[in-house]
């Protein structure tokens, strides 16, 4: 026991004393990853959406250390009820929590207090350092300890609450999660004082509701709603003669989708649109599932719809035959 929480020797403390912690270079991601793969249980990830990767460092910048903060999971029942905010709230401010993805000290530079002084020196600079490379600031941090490899000391040390365990899943791709059946040890940790508070308001601070402007508008149709309105665009017979996994009758559905939440319609507009559809929404819409998932549409495949649509002539029968679906779409709140 007391080997476990021993003091750093003289030599280590002169290390800690100079401590430093920097961003990341781009030229320096490949001997990051390498390091990951070679020494972190989960080895480098793919990351989705915004990221930043801290290098910890010595007084003479050789590197002891790595820490990778990431997206947030997208749901997580235990964080939810601890922030207190509606599913409304969350996916619009969900960018406001970022997720602690990786962290990892050299095994053969590791001392005692490193991982622990490195963290706090990160956590001090997060929300400054994502201001100034997304254009707005993080307030609350997530990470998941494997509790059959770690204990979370470093965390508990920090000030982190931990909220119990996961329920076994883990993301694969943007928006599709796979059950891996190893739950994880979740741990959070508000950056500002009355984060929470600020998650649950009604209204935003105007530095962090930049945020919802960017969320952009998203679709809440049911799968019966989706159904009934591509019983009636079945009808529309499609131009071309390949269509792989999206008929006609699901892009102009998704264009309607669009319409009725008052989001952008440009090509690359609507793809974004369609990419916070859900699995259930999307196979509603008639998309085609490939490798176990219903893949969201891309720029191009609107972009080439748009096109080939005009050349045919659907373009002066779109506003008739829009408003004759809106009128048969059951409506929502």
């Amino acid at each position: 026991m007391s080997q476990r929480f021993r003091k750093p020797a003289p030599e280590d403390q002169t290390v800690l004393d100079g401590l430093q912690v920097r961003l990341l270079e781009p030229h320096e991601l490949k001997r990051c990853n390498q390091l990951l793969d070679q020494h972190h249980y989960l080895q480098s990830p793919k990351p989705v959406g915004e990221r930043l990767y801290y290098v910890v460092t010595d007084s003479q910048g050789d590197w002891l250390g790595l820490l990778l903060f990431a997206a947030a999971a997208k749901h997580l029942k235990a964080r939810e009820g601890w922030i207190g905010w509606t599913e409304a709230q969350r996916e619009k401010r969900l960018s406001l929590v970022v997720n602690n993805s990786r962290f990892l000290l050299l095994p053969e530079k590791t001392f005692p207090n490193l991982g622990t002084r490195a963290l706090r020196m990160v956590l001090k600079r997060l929300s400054v350092d994502w201001q100034a490379r997304y254009g707005h600031p993080v307030v609350a941090v997530e990470t998941f300890v494997d509790p059959e490899q770690f204990c979370g000391t470093v965390y508990t040390a920090n000030g982190w609450q931990e909220l119990g365990k996961t329920d076994g899943s883990g993301r694969h791709q943007r928006d599709y999660y796979v059950r891996h059946d190893q739950p994880k040890r979740l741990f959070v940790r508000e950056l500002c004082r009355n984060a929470r508070r600020s998650l649950q308001a009604e209204h935003l601070k105007p530095a962090l509701a930049v945020v919802e402007a960017k969320t952009g508008p998203k679709s809440r149709h049911t799968v019966k709603e989706i159904r009934s309105m591509t019983e009636r665009l079945k009808e529309v017979p499609d131009f071309r003669s390949r269509f792989e996994c999206y008929p006609l009758w699901s892009l102009l559905a998704i264009c309607l989708l669009a319409v009725l939440c008052g989001a952008p319609r440009g090509s690359k507009d609507l793809a974004k649109f369609a990419r916070k559809l859900s699995q259930g929404q999307r196979r509603a819409l008639g998309i085609r599932k490939r490798h176990g998932r219903y893949p969201a549409p891309s720029q191009p495949t609107f972009g080439v719809c748009s096109r080939r649509s005009a050349g045919a002539g659907w373009s002066k029968a779109s506003g008739p035959f829009k408003s004759n679906c809106v009128a048969h779409l059951p409506q929502t709140s």
